[in-house]
């Protein structure tokens, strides 16, 4: 009894944290209620020179209330695991690298505005490059988040969520670049036990610009040149920022048994790394099958060696 009060003290508590602030949810795409088109944008800089550029922030056709939002600036930094198996990149105005400098060079030029119902607007931006802008890659984002006043005056639940985007800007500043690569795995699995094939790579960037890695990957039957699926003439392209690595699965629905080929070719600037695999797909029910099958040959095969045994010894 004690422990149910306590837990519903803790969640009026929670309801009303949330009911008095709100919470702010970050996506990179198009929300409910909010959307950016594009949703990013990749630019060569010069140094000395200025850029200007723009977003548009769209109100959904099927919303009754004007838009109102605001703009500022954030960094753009990876934040995921050493195998970067999770989201790879993510806006974080928390950490702030020589690869972010462009934040300060950046500057809105109408930061806050409002839209009406299945309108847009122009969001525009300008950046002014140093002359002695370093050479290489530089990230950020242009926050959009909606008016928070509004959107809480519009929660019914008392829980506040402020809807916002990022636009990712990347960027190369012109010079003395440097495109180094390294591919760290290509892997193919040589058996599976249901159809689905998932080959993997690690690719690190050693350079101090982005690139994006390409990625093919071929399957045919084992005695057949006609392709099960194929890549090669529009490869995967998996996005790299300088000094990262990134992990790649590219994936293949084989028929549910048999033995095939597969071939998988990586590449990053000059690296290209390729590996050939013979895969077998066999499921557990057909590996059971196979394994009662052998197990009852071979109790077979000992039963007619104890009868022709007991043959030889009667006839003795």
């Amino acid at each position: 009894m004690k422990k149910n009060k306590f837990l519903i003290i803790i969640t009026i508590f929670v309801a009303t944290f949330f009911g008095m602030f709100g919470s702010v949810i970050n996506v990179f795409a198009t929300g409910k209620s909010i959307s950016i088109s594009p949703t990013d944008e990749k630019i060569i800089l010069t140094p000395g020179e200025t850029y200007h550029s723009g977003f548009r922030v769209v109100n959904p056709l099927d919303s009754n209330e004007v838009l109102n939002y605001s703009a500022s600036i954030g960094s753009y930094s990876t934040k995921s695991g050493p195998d970067h198996k999770d989201d790879y990149g993510a806006a974080d105005i928390d950490t702030i690298t020589g690869m972010n400098t462009i934040m300060n060079w950046t500057e809105i030029e109408n930061p806050t505005g409002s839209v009406e119902p299945g309108g847009s607007q122009v969001l525009s931006y300008t950046i002014t490059v140093p002359k002695d802008a370093p050479a290489g890659g530089q990230y950020m984002t242009i926050l959009v988040k909606e008016n928070p006043e509004m959107k809480l005056k519009e929660q019914s639940s008392g829980v506040g969520q402020i809807m916002q985007m990022a636009f990712v800007v990347y960027a190369e500043v012109a010079g003395n670049t440097r495109k180094e690569g390294v591919i760290l795995e290509n892997n193919i699995p040589s058996f599976l036990l249901d159809n689905k094939l998932e080959a993997t790579s690690k690719i690190r960037n050693n350079g101090n610009v982005h690139t994006d890695a390409e990625v093919i990957l071929q399957v045919w039957p084992m005695f057949s040149d006609e392709e099960i699926c194929t890549n090669e003439e529009d490869a995967s392209l998996t996005f790299i920022m300088p000094n990262t690595e990134r992990y790649h699965v590219e994936s293949c629905n084989l028929p549910i048994v048999g033995i095939f080929k597969a071939k998988q070719t990586v590449k990053i600037f000059g690296e290209t790394s390729v590996v050939e695999k013979m895969i077998i797909v066999c499921p557990l029910w057909l590996l059971f099958l196979i394994l009662f099958v052998i197990m009852a040959l071979i109790i077979w095969i000992v039963m007619r060696v104890r009868s022709h045994k007991k043959k030889a010894e009667i006839a003795e």
